[in-house]
């Protein structure tokens, strides 16, 4: 390793490890830390407080909305309040049935567990889930055909937390069984997103003007997750150019990175600049746009396009997708 990649001569291992859990350590470890949201915060203190003075876990709670929004921080941040123990998983990570119940039967009293894009669970392991969710059992099936039975394992008590990008995906049966709540993250303020960076640049160390604050929290799509990611982009550029963090800075930087003042990248543009140039405007059908990409339309419709909705600068309609009038006046300013 050469000592412009390790200026310090730090060890491997230490490299990794710093750069591995620099993420976790900008999440808010106490309430007070945990900035916007504040109508989900009021509803789980309530929630929480409740489950405390009965001496009982909290009731199963779903979190649902885009990536990046702070539902693992929520999570995380009720096993702290609660004390408990917090064991992680994922949806595609629980791929039998068997592998649910190895998790399930090592629960302790009072555990969380926190299951990550729930909506990728297997309709079978859903079937399972259930009565451990509602009953606090757990159904094995063993054998097969007229000889098969059933053994009912009871379970400790625990709470089941469940995170999801796609609610839509998820069984009605499957929703309905959270009753300590079903909520959404909404997207941060620009003040909120404003107040996160502030924080995030104390824990790194980096002294940032608020003119530069303002600069990221503006291209951040209003994102938590991508203002820390844009604010340490910056935090690079301004070392390697041996330069204070200022304003210009900043905006160097991320204009580097192809991330213009409304947040959008260059494969954001990329799709307006198709349907504006290419045809005219629309309306052009998504199959059209993702072949004139090279991209796949999953790719098209659901990374680029929400958030150019979301600006107004795109419309799905009927006939296919169409470029707003603001939609090409941002292509014509930029």
């Amino acid at each position: 390793m050469s000592s412009l990649s390790n200026p310090q001569n730090l060890k491997p291992d230490v490299i990794l490890q710093s750069d591995t859990f620099l993420d976790k350590s900008l999440r808010p470890s106490v309430w007070e830390e945990y900035i916007g949201q504040t109508n989900i915060k009021d509803n789980l203190k309530i929630l929480l407080e409740a489950a405390r003075r009965r001496n009982h876990p909290p009731e199963h709670i779903l979190f649902y909305g885009p990536p990046g929004l702070g539902k693992t921080t929520l999570a995380y941040l009720i096993a702290k309040e609660q004390g408990a123990q917090i064991k992680s998983t994922s949806g595609p990570a629980i791929e039998k049935v068997g592998d649910l119940a190895s998790i399930l039967t090592n629960l302790e009293p009072g555990d969380i567990l926190f299951i990550d894009e729930i909506h990728r669970l297997n309709k079978m392991i859903e079937e399972v889930l259930y009565p451990a969710m509602e009953q606090g059992s757990l159904n094995i099936i063993i054998g097969k055909g007229p000889g098969a039975r059933v053994i009912q394992l009871d379970l400790p008590p625990f709470t089941l937390i469940a995170a999801t990008t796609r609610i839509a995906l998820l069984s009605s049966p499957l929703r309905s069984r959270f009753s300590g709540g079903t909520h959404r993250l909404e997207f941060y303020t620009e003040k909120e997103i404003g107040e996160i960076i502030n924080r995030s640049a104390k824990i790194l160390g980096v002294d940032i003007p608020q003119e530069g604050i303002i600069e990221i929290a503006r291209r951040s799509r209003f994102t938590p997750r991508i203002a820390n990611h844009l604010l340490k982009r910056a935090r690079d550029y301004a070392e390697v150019k041996d330069s204070p963090l200022t304003q210009e800075i900043v905006a160097k930087a991320l204009d580097l990175l192809g991330i213009d003042k409304l947040g959008l990248s260059n494969s954001d543009r990329a799709v307006l600049l198709v349907i504006a140039d290419k045809f005219k405007g629309g309306p052009v059908g998504l199959n059209t746009i993702a072949t004139a990409l090279a991209e796949e339309e999953a790719t098209v419709e659901e990374v680029y396009e929400p958030y150019l909705i979301q600006c107004g600068f795109l419309e799905r309609t009927p006939r296919g997708r169409v470029i707003t009038e603001s939609g090409l006046n941002h292509l014509n300013n930029t």
